[in-house]
């Protein structure tokens, strides 16, 4: 995804230059500079977008094939088990480590009650 933000930024600054500069022999000018960081900055919080959705979906399949091993049952209490666990009670340095239950679109996991459910459902279609 780096490499896609870092060519697309080039190019969109690399044309807004052309449309912004008078002589067509210099560099580039500050035009591309300003459009690339910019685009750079937009892209990157785009790509973490695509990035996270991504890890949540890995984690929902992740959570299908655990369950298809040991079982759904046994899955469903583990991830509810995981609930009662809380990443305050972590210490400082391994509070990164614990799972969060909080949702957003820029968190890497599902919380985990969305997990839950996700599995039941599958259970119940079965």
């Amino acid at each position: 995804m780096n490499t896609f933000v870092m060519f697309l930024s080039r190019v969109i600054g690399y044309f807004v230059d052309r449309a912004l500069s008078r002589d067509e022999d210099r560099g580039v000018g500050i035009g591309y500079f300003v459009t690339m960081m910019i685009c750079q900055v937009v892209f990157g919080i785009l790509a973490s977008l695509v990035l996270m959705a991504f890890s949540r979906s890995r984690e929902y399949r992740a959570d299908a094939a655990s369950a298809n091993v040991v079982g759904a049952p046994a899955m469903i209490s583990a991830l509810k088990r995981l609930q009662t666990r809380q990443t305050a009670d972590l210490p400082g340095q391994l509070a990164a480590f614990g799972i969060s239950g909080k949702g957003s679109w820029f968190s890497s996991h599902p919380p985990l009650e969305d997990r839950i459910a996700a599995l039941e459902r599958t259970e119940r279609s079965i």
